[in-house]
């Protein structure tokens, strides 16, 4: 029989963290909203300066001068009044149920993953995309983002959610082969994060 590891068992192998809030500085992000344009599956900021200035903050990626950001990144700049989005074709404005109901029907769990990015955002992280494996984001540090690599990888899952041993331990050692850092953002039913640092599986 094949063994799964539910949330509410993640203090039997994992030790439990909480992730500090890092101070951030006055008007680091500019009140004015900026414009962006979505475009299919995409959201695109055009202004190469106002592409420029949420580069370098660590938001989306830059292309030909221009932002491409994910819908994750979207509806979190959004919700901070930080970004008015237009439809392409229609010029209609798109709101916040817009960008999740597109976003939904791309990726399943689209929720779980702006529930954890608007966590850590909040908290002054610079959270951006992971590459697959298991891996949401990377996490950097307040002053480490374009300094140097990631020192931690980010695997979200919500209460309920199955998660095999098998499955967690290939993050795992994949993790540790990148010689990272691996958390673990459970969310349970009423919406909170709980994060977990793991190094190592005790069977």
């Amino acid at each position: 029989m094949r063994r799964w590891l539910k949330p509410a068992d993640q203090h039997d192998w994992g030790q439990s963290i909480m992730l500090p809030s890092n101070v951030k500085k006055k008007n680091e992000e500019s009140k004015k909203a900026i414009k962006a344009l979505l475009r299919d599956e995409s959201i695109l900021v055009e202004s190469a300066e106002d592409a420029e200035n949420l580069s370098s903050k660590g938001y989306g990626t830059l292309r030909d001068g221009k932002l491409l950001l994910t819908f994750y990144e979207a509806m979190y700049l959004h919700s901070k009044g930080l970004l008015k989005i237009e439809d392409d074709k229609t010029g209609k404005p798109v709101g916040f149920r817009d960008l999740l109901e597109k976003y939904e029907n791309i990726d399943e769990n689209a929720w779980v993953k702006y529930l954890i990015y608007r966590d850590l955002r909040s908290r002054g992280y610079v959270v951006r995309e992971g590459f697959g494996l298991g891996i949401d984001f990377r996490l950097y540090e307040r002053g480490e983002y374009s300094k140097e690599s990631a020192n931690y990888l980010v695997c979200g899952i919500y209460e309920g959610m199955p998660l095999s041993i098998e499955d967690l331990n290939q993050i795992l050692n994949h993790t540790q082969n990148l010689k990272k850092t691996l958390i673990l953002a459970v969310i349970n039913r009423r919406g909170e994060i709980v994060y977990y640092s793991v190094s190592q599986l005790n069977f």
